[in-house]
């Protein structure tokens, strides 16, 4: 039986540069930074990486940098969804070879598709790729991906071996879970709404690909180790710390915008998003910027990726009394 995947997973904010390119230098640094800094498992090319603003040879290219830096330290959640079944059938092999340990594959969007339509798309990829397959449930961007179709997806295609769900809708994961994991006790269930994190993993969810993590790695770490110690007090005292810092950085016109001002507050400049910006809403990204900085007044540092860290271990312990005492 396989492993499931399991811990914090960090759906990566892509670094561009001033001239929009991909900052690759940057990114290998980003990576290492969030390695060192306690997260389980790398997610590029997610919502949160902009994903869909990259061109499909960029997006290859960063998977293969993030598979690059990482050499192994980590597992890789690649995002490989395209246009078509057949571009994300190609995107899937590809990936595969480069070596991630699964694929994240969000339903079709523009057009909406039905409960059938979704899981005809789902099977045509199953059934022709060599990597294993997580769902990607985000109805805000895309079809949505119903508990029952889930249900069958789990039943009949052994290459899909989980699901990441970002509805924040806990009934349906504690659904999902009741009906699944009877059948596939390794069939991953992992949460992309940082609000409920405590909530899915008490309810029996693997992990979370969170976007928070990228900013705040040591806290989302810290929520996940203490649900898994069976110290729920303070998972939820950590979880009432991350929510303001989640409302403030989601609430952000143009996501994934409050990720990046968080990312400054934390010391790095992963440059402008590839989405043209008003002067308006640079103005509120700056105001938000300020909002940002002092919920995180207290994880500023200079990150240089040289420097030696501290074990992850320690941090946390660090972090954690932080919390305690405030």
């Amino acid at each position: 039986m396989t492993q499931p995947i399991s811990g914090i997973l960090t759906p990566n904010i892509t670094p561009v540069d001033r001239a929009g390119r991909v900052d690759e230098d940057t990114l290998r640094s980003y990576v290492d930074w969030l390695i060192d800094k306690g997260v389980d498992g790398l997610y590029p090319n997610g919502s949160t990486g902009e994903f869909i603003r990259f061109t499909a040879e960029e997006r290859r290219r960063i998977v293969q940098i993030v598979v690059d830096q990482t050499a192994g330290r980590v597992p890789i959640l690649a995002g490989a969804a395209e246009a078509n079944v057949t571009e994300t059938i190609a995107a899937c092999e590809a990936y595969g070879a480069m070596g991630v340990r699964a694929v994240a594959i969000v339903a079709p969007i523009y057009y909406r598709l039905s409960d059938q339509g979704v899981y005809a798309y789902f099977r045509e990829i199953a059934d022709h790729v060599s990597v294993d397959v997580t769902l990607y449930n985000i109805p805000l961007f895309a079809s949505p991906i119903s508990v029952d179709t889930v249900v069958r997806l789990a039943s009949e295609c052994p290459r899909v071996i989980g699901i990441k769900d970002s509805s924040g809708d806990l009934p349906n994961m504690m659904r999902m879970i009741a009906q699944i994991r009877p059948l596939r006790p390794d069939f991953c269930f992992l949460t992309g709404w940082d609000a409920a994190l405590v909530p899915m993993l008490i309810a029996g969810a693997n992990g979370g690909t969170n976007a928070t993590s990228g900013v705040v790695p040591e806290l989302t770490r810290a929520i996940h180790r203490s649900v898994v110690a069976g110290d729920i007090d303070q998972a939820m005292k950590l979880q009432y710390q991350l929510l303001p810092l989640f409302d403030a950085m989601i609430s952000v016109g143009e996501f994934p915008e409050g990720f990046r001002a968080g990312a400054r507050s934390r010391g790095w400049d992963l440059g402008p998003g590839r989405v043209p910006l008003s002067d308006g809403q640079k103005d509120a990204i700056a105001q938000a910027q300020r909002q940002i900085d002092d919920l995180l007044q207290d994880f500023v540092e200079s990150p240089t990726p040289k420097q030696s860290h501290l074990a992850v271990e320690q941090i946390v312990q660090q972090v954690l009394s932080q919390l305690k005492s405030n």
